[in-house]
């Protein structure tokens, strides 16, 4: 019998500042909704905050367990994540940031198999530079989500990132506009932005769904998708994280 294997999504971005990492803690928390066993791995290893956004205290991060394996030090996966709640664990990123440009690829392989089989869904948190560990991860990814905003430079580097992919005959990725992160930005229509990145926009986070004391939500380490205020009063916004996860299930093959 074939083992179930975790579906990897990798979140990222073209520019910093436009909600990539909130996005990807509210999809975990439709996930966690769902009752999928989650785990959120942060790959932006210079300056990765998933770990203090989710007020999670934690002994060992990415770097640590890439010491163990590349030592043979490894026993057990578990020993290295951190609960966020009964269905997400959180791999962070590097306490010191020296470390991390010492994981490779390779180390980084057998991590994601490991986790594959433990796990349902595997969240990869990066940045928008093109380094050969966040390429390592698109490579690896069932599904990539382009986080991006209604900014001119924004789009114009979405565009650049399309030609690319365009040219290296990858299709599995979606595109997610997020109006929410800044309601004062709305040059470009839905055709404008086709036009500007020769590309349709798959999802559209509507700017309904801007929080105007998220501060808060932060301070305590709250997802927001697994808040009931923020689900009674954003039912509609939240139907487009729904969405995104059921869509990107199904065309996963997640049972």
């Amino acid at each position: 019998m074939a083992l179930n294997k975790a579906k990897v999504f990798t979140i990222t971005s073209v520019k910093g500042g436009v909600g990539k990492t909130t996005t990807l803690l509210n999809l975990a928390g439709v996930c966690s909704n769902l009752g999928k066993r989650v785990l959120i791995i942060d790959l932006d290893l210079y300056s990765g905050d998933i770990a203090s956004l989710l007020n999670i205290d934690y002994n060992n991060d990415i770097y640590n367990l890439y010491e163990d394996m590349n030592n043979n030090k490894f026993t057990n996966l578990d020993d290295y994540v951190t609960n966020y709640n009964e269905n997400i664990k959180v791999l962070p990123a590097p306490k010191d940031p020296r470390f991390a440009r010492k994981i490779s690829s390779k180390i980084l392989n057998l991590i994601l198999y490991k986790a594959s089989m433990k796990f349902d869904v595997i969240l990869i948190d990066t940045n928008h530079i093109l380094t050969d560990i966040n390429l390592f991860a698109l490579d690896f990814s069932d599904q990539i989500l382009y986080i991006i905003n209604n900014d001119s430079m924004n789009l114009k580097n979405m565009k650049t990132i399309v030609s690319i992919l365009n040219d290296m005959n990858k299709n599995n990725y979606k595109i997610i506009l997020n109006e929410s992160n800044n309601r004062d930005k709305s040059y470009y229509n839905k055709y404008d932005i086709k036009n500007i990145i020769n590309k349709n926009v798959n999802y559209i986070i509507p700017y309904t769904f801007y929080i105007k004391n998220i501060d808060k939500y932060i301070i305590e380490g709250k997802i927001l998708t697994l808040e009931d205020s923020i689900i009674k009063r954003h039912r509609e916004a939240l139907k487009i994280h729904n969405l995104i996860i059921s869509d990107i299930l199904k065309e996963s093959k997640v049972d």
